[in-house]
């Protein structure tokens, strides 16, 4: 099964409808509900697909998987969570509109090497439908943008902060690729709590000693939400960490597992599965771009801005009229129409997918074909391209990035725990 969705879709190949109102719903039992969150609900047909899908991708290693009530109870709380924030991020007024959408599935088939048709052909030969499949991608987009939203709310990194962790002079370093597993302990455990946590964690180490898939042994025990991806965290330089955990994998090699380790979430074990090290310097491509953007208003509609676009393109590349006074004369875009059209020096990765995908390829002087964005209609002329070395520019926002993220992932994953502790749950799954 290929994999296009971001990682929560290709854990659980969530492709499920949204939810429909309670009055709404059938009453035969080949469609019960399965759990009613807030004012929606979780149908067992929903449950089913989830779990369907992620048997699919573990279809060469079943045996990871725990037994078949197990993994339904994980699968739905999983549902769970992403339903109560899509939830949120629509009572804030977080969307994602059709044309959005469609970007981010381009970008989607170009990562992967495929052309739409194509991808959206392999989706349907897995059993997919395509249109659950976009709305699970818009879902997960929802929750990327709200994740966005309450970071931006609730963290703050200061100039000092970066200041110290460049000091280190640890960002140049190796990185690890790093699964977890996760025995949680609530705030405010009691002393039962914390040593019946000891004890499981105690117990999964030495399952896992003796043999058992330390993925696997994600799968069936930890309490972590990447549970379902086998604890996989992805690379984590040793700044991303928390600094207890630092050095104990710092002394690590691929392959090697950690003793149980307490954390600020509970008791944790870490393995390491691959380690890299990092690049002395940073020479990244830049490109220099110009744009000329008709708009798609209730003055020039749709057909109109599109043929305007043409227009323009066939002066440019039939007729040689120069790009930038096109610009100066017809862009309605009013950061660069003064300057000819100029965007700038910037890397391609920093593009909004359609534009990367428009320019990927173009010679210095030619111009793309028409793009469309939520602002309207698109030239973009590629000027030049260039090797620029931006290594302490670069590690200072690596700096802030990981900053952000260390202290990202404990916030959110806070959030996402009052989100669940504040909302009405009601599971039916034992009875379902």
């Amino acid at each position: 099964m290929m994999r296009f969705l971001l990682p929560l879709l290709l854990a659980l190949g969530m492709f499920a409808p949204s939810p429909a109102p309670a009055q709404a719903l059938p009453s035969n039992t080949l469609d019960a509900i399965v759990a009613v969150v807030d004012e929606g609900v979780i149908l067992r047909s929903e449950l089913e697909r989830a779990v369907a899908n992620l048997r699919r991708q573990y279809a060469n290693s079943p045996e990871q998987l725990p037994p078949p009530a197990s993994l339904e109870r994980q699968v739905l709380e999983r549902l769970i969570i992403m339903r109560l924030q899509t939830e949120r991020a629509t009572s804030i007024g977080i969307r994602i509109g059709d044309v959005e959408l469609e970007n981010a599935l381009l970008a989607i088939a170009q990562q992967n090497g495929v052309e739409p048709a194509e991808m959206r052909s392999r989706i349907e030969a897995d059993g997919m439908s395509f249109t659950s499949f976009r709305e699970s991608l818009r879902e997960e987009m929802m929750v990327q943008r709200l994740r966005s939203r309450v970071m931006q709310s609730r963290l703050s990194i200061s100039e000092t902060e970066i200041d110290i962790l460049l000091a280190r002079g640890t960002l140049q370093a190796r990185q690890y690729r790093i699964a977890n597993l996760l025995v949680a302990l609530p705030d405010g455990a009691t002393p039962e709590q914390v040593e019946l946590a000891r004890e499981k964690i105690d117990g999964i180490h030495k399952l896992i000693a003796e043999g058992m898939d330390f993925a696997a042994a994600a799968i069936r025990y930890s309490d972590a939400a990447n549970a379902l991806e086998g604890g996989e965290l992805g690379w984590r330089s040793l700044d991303e960490v928390p600094p207890s955990f630092a050095p104990v994998i710092r002394d690590m090699k691929p392959g090697d597992m950690s003793e149980p380790m307490r954390g600020p979430s509970g008791y944790q074990l870490l393995k390491v599965i691959e380690v890299r090290e990092g690049d002395a310097q940073r020479v990244v491509e830049e490109i220099q771009l110009r744009d000329i953007l008709v708009r798609v208003t209730e003055l020039v509609n749709e057909v109109r801005a599109r043929q305007l676009v043409d227009d323009l393109r066939r002066r440019v590349v039939e007729g040689g009229e120069d790009f930038s006074e096109l610009a100066r004369e017809h862009s309605e875009n009013t950061a660069s129409a003064s300057l000819g059209g100029d965007m700038g020096w910037m890397p391609p990765e920093s593009l909004p997918p359609e534009f990367a995908a428009a320019v990927a390829g173009l010679a210095d002087g030619e111009v793309s074909q028409p793009i469309r964005s939520e602002q309207g209609w698109h030239l973009i002329q590629k000027v030049g391209s260039r090797a620029q070395d931006r290594t302490e520019e670069l590690l200072r926002e690596e700096a802030r990035q990981i900053i952000a993220r260390r202290k990202a992932d404990e916030e959110y994953e806070r959030f996402v725990r009052q989100l669940r502790d504040e909302a009405y749950v009601d599971s039916r799954l034992s009875a379902g």
